[in-house]
C-alpha cells in the first residue's frame, strides 16, 4: 500500500497515534447549541479503525486546543485514554505525552489538519494531514490522506500504520472468520 520507503520506515516505527480534533476526527464543523452545550459529527469508520489500533497494541491519542464534552464522551466510548485537551501549546504538551508514555518523537504518528498543528507535526515521526488541511500542514506532512477531516482520513492513516506493520491481516481476518 506504500510505495515510498521513507514512509513505510515512520510507519513500522509508530508505537502512538496522536490526533487533533476538529478538522481530523470532525470536517472542523461545532454547532453550538441555545443552552451552551455543543454537537460535533465523528465518521464511523475512524472510530472503528481506533479501535483497532488500540486493540493491535497502539494506543491512540487526542490533543486539542479545544475542550470539549463531545470530545470526551468520543473518547471514552473508543477507549482511548490520553486525553488533552484545552492545550496552549501543542508542541508543549506533545513532548509531555511523549516522555511519560516512554516514547521517542520519531515512534509517533500525527495527524493535525491546521497552523496550530504545525509544532508537533515537525517533531512527529510520522507527520499526516487530511486532504483537506490548510496548505502549510499537507506542505509538513509525510502523508497526506486521500479524504478530508471527519470523513475517513483517520482511519487511511491508521491502515497505513496497521498495514505496514503486519498487523492488518490479521484485523481483516478476524472479520472474515
Amino acid at each position: 500500500m506504500v510505495s515510498n520507503p521513507s514512509l513505510k520506515a515512520r510507519a513500522e516505527r509508530v508505537r502512538l497515534i496522536l490526533l487533533d480534533v476538529d478538522g481530523v476526527l470532525t470536517d472542523g464543523t461545532v454547532i453550538m447549541h441555545a443552552d451552551g452545550s455543543e454537537s460535533k459529527e465523528f465518521h464511523i469508520r475512524d472510530g472503528a479503525a481506533i479501535v483497532w489500533a488500540i486493540q493491535a497494541g497502539i494506543p491512540v491519542g487526542l490533543l486539542s486546543a479545544r475542550t470539549s464534552m463531545a470530545t470526551s464522551q468520543r473518547a471514552a466510548q473508543l477507549g482511548i485514554r490520553i486525553v488533552s485537551q484545552g492545550v496552549g501549546s501543542k508542541a508543549t504538551e506533545f513532548a509531555r505525552i511523549i516522555a511519560e508514555q516512554g516514547l521517542e518523537e520519531d515512534e509517533v504518528a500525527y495527524m493535525g489538519d491546521d497552523l496550530l498543528d504545525l509544532g508537533v507535526l515537525v517533531r512527529a515521526g510520522l507527520a499526516a494531514a487530511p486532504a483537506d488541511a490548510a496548505a502549510e500542514v499537507r506542505a509538513a506532512a509525510h502523508w497526506t490522506s486521500t479524504i478530508g477531516g471527519g470523513r475517513g482520513a483517520v482511519r487511511e492513516l491508521i491502515e497505513v500504520i496497521l498495514r505496514e506493520q503486519d498487523l492488518w491481516d490479521d484485523i481483516v481476518k478476524g472479520f472474515s472468520a
